[in-house]
């Protein structure tokens, strides 16, 4: 594999997919951006902008947008899967022929896989065994990614040779890496928070104030390590940028998708309607069922994403579920039992 391995694949035309290219693309790398939506890729291949999803910033000359799956992939050294984590098993696997054996892959993706509630990289591995896999997750919002400005992310593998690779050849001083071997707990930090995302939203949506949030942040970090300790995670990855750096952003930024969609559920509205009117996806939305079946077979109690749950998809109220949370008996807060 070459120093700078070029070219490279980003299946995904969302956000976050083309974001990621536009950011390659900017450091002079071949890039090659393919989509389920054949029309999609075409059309931000015509305009040179991704109108539908990331407005106002242009393509870099050296992204090629290539509507043939195999075309896309043939030459490709690194694919990044860059999209949403309930549809990465079925658009990898029609991926299977057409991605060279030597290539390394790289999840993208922040949710965990619905019908096993697995972490994205688990797919990977089984729809691709002995390929060298990495994973990249940290605090950033596509938009931000795409205009320069400074990120801080976390590409973790389980082969150290692989993660130097890909911090060298896909960060810069703009898009700084971090290499991490802890790809169990890279993975559920960046799932998960997209779930407590959604309970500060609805803590916020009832105007419950500042202090509200923080609790709820960091008691919601809380879960987070008691779940991901339990499934082999190293307890330091969630004090890092996958970790509460991921957190603290999606919680408070003003672009959080899955924080807004708190928000709206608190101030009356209806997920399907939320759902209907944005093209983007709330992930924290599929994560959670993902989260607490985990949880259950682990013997964590997880109680903030379970009142998520509930309000969701029990119509329990966000009142309701407030009280539900207030009810629960006093603890101390350094509780190491697993059924805390």
């Amino acid at each position: 594999m070459s120093e700078r391995a070029t070219p490279l694949a980003v299946v995904g035309t969302g956000s976050w997919g083309t974001a990621l290219a536009i950011h390659l693309g900017r450091q002079g790398l071949a890039v090659r951006l393919w989509g389920r939506d054949p029309a999609l890729v075409r059309e931000i291949g015509d305009r040179r902008e991704n109108a539908r999803y990331l407005p106002g910033v242009s393509m870099p000359p050296s992204v090629d947008l290539i509507p043939d799956q195999e075309e896309a992939l043939a030459a490709a050294e690194i694919v990044i899967a860059a999209v949403p984590s309930h549809v990465v098993e079925h658009t990898l696997d029609s991926m299977k022929s057409a991605i060279r054996p030597d290539a390394v892959l790289v999840s993208a993706s922040k949710g965990l896989e619905p019908a096993r509630a697995e972490r994205v990289s688990v797919v990977l591995g089984r729809l691709f065994p002995g390929r060298p896999l990495a994973v990249l997750s940290g605090p950033s919002f596509a938009g931000e990614v795409a205009r320069g400005r400074p990120t801080a992310l976390v590409i973790a593998s389980a082969d150290d040779a692989v993660a130097r690779m890909l911090q060298q050849t896909l960060g810069s001083s703009a898009f700084r890496l971090y290499t991490n071997r802890d790809v169990v707990g890279v993975e559920l930090a960046g799932a998960l928070k997209n779930v407590i995302a959604i309970a500060t939203g609805l803590a916020d949506g009832l105007d419950l104030g500042e202090n509200a949030r923080a609790a709820l942040i960091t008691r919601g970090l809380a879960e987070i390590v008691r779940l991901g300790v339990a499934l082999g995670a190293q307890p330091t990855t969630f004090l890092g940028l996958a970790g509460i750096g991921d957190l603290v952003l999606t919680c408070t930024g003003s672009l959080s998708r899955n924080r807004s969609l708190g928000r709206e559920i608190a101030r009356g509205r209806r997920l399907a309607e939320i759902e209907a009117e944005t093209r983007m996806i709330a992930e924290g939305v599929r994560t959670v069922a993902s989260a607490l079946r985990l949880a259950n077979e682990a013997g964590i109690a997880m109680p903030i994403c379970e009142e998520v749950r509930c309000v969701l998809f029990e119509g329990k109220s966000v009142e309701e579920a407030l009280s539900s949370l207030l009810a629960r008996g006093p603890r101390p807060e350094d509780d190491r039992a697993v059924a805390s």
